[in-house]
């Protein structure tokens, strides 16, 4: 990744912080022309600490469209996501089974004998 390849800009965060927030511009959009990919910034409250981090995700992002495999951020979303998976299969498993428990109960609530 070349310097002249990045376009940089210092713009006014968001969220929480009150009148610091929005005084100073410590937010860093970055955008690789090329690729056409863009980052923006607000780990910290330092201007610097959040062009070397926008850079550093600018960077693992390139790499992994050139590469073409996924990273390891990528990976750990996915991971995440199919933990959740099989917790929604554990979690119906258990709700039809309390439904079938439920379908018994209803069931002995019928008349018993031959009153009909």
């Amino acid at each position: 990744m070349l310097e002249h390849d990045l376009e940089e800009h210092f713009i006014r965060g968001s969220g929480s912080g009150g009148q610091k927030i929005n005084k100073t511009s410590s937010c860093v959009q970055l955008r690789h022309v090329p690729s056409g990919s863009e980052i923006r910034c607000q780990k910290t409250r330092s201007q610097a600490d959040n062009r070397y981090w926008a850079r550093k995700e600018l960077c693992e992002r390139i790499e992994g469209k050139v590469l073409g495999e996924k990273s390891k951020k990528q990976q750990a979303i996915e991971k995440i996501r199919r933990q959740k998976r099989r917790r929604s299969r554990r979690a119906k498993a258990k709700m039809l089974d309390e439904k079938s428990k439920q379908a018994s109960k209803k069931k002995l609530r019928g008349r018993v004998g031959p009153d009909e």
